[in-house]
């Protein structure tokens, strides 16, 4: 089976694609390719959800830092900047977090390390 022929490039000839230029006068790096995550960071951090490596490890491990059967009534929302929004699926358990918050909030530190560390704990209850 045969391709066929490319259209001709930017630079006028078959086949000639220059690329896209990297830097375009917006605070964009000229420096090649990056990595995935730390242009996850970026898009999260524009997007106000959060820092990307703190937003994984919260999402990522929720079942690790609060336990099988709390992750299972409770869930994060959202990262917004040193606070955790979470989700009940009950009042009870909305009232549960609240109270575990210090605990929750500790566990979470020692996991994304002291300098990452989220100082407040919102909870919401699911309708």
């Amino acid at each position: 089976m045969t391709r066929p022929p490319r259209p001709p490039g930017p630079r006028g000839g078959a086949g000639q694609w220059r690329g896209v230029p990297r830097g375009d006068g917006r605070g964009r790096s000229n420096a090649g390719p990056v990595r995935v995550g730390d242009a996850l960071g970026e898009v999260a951090s524009h997007l106000g959800a959060g820092r990307a490596d703190v937003v994984g490890v919260v999402f990522g491990r929720w079942d690790d830092v609060v336990g099988s059967a709390v992750a299972a009534h409770v869930r994060p929302v959202r990262v917004e900047g040193v606070t955790l929004v979470v989700s009940a699926d009950h009042p009870a358990w909305a009232t549960q977090i609240r109270h575990l918050a210090p605990d929750i909030l500790a566990r979470l530190a020692d996991v994304c390390g002291a300098h990452d560390a989220l100082e407040r704990l919102e909870v919401r209850v699911r309708r």
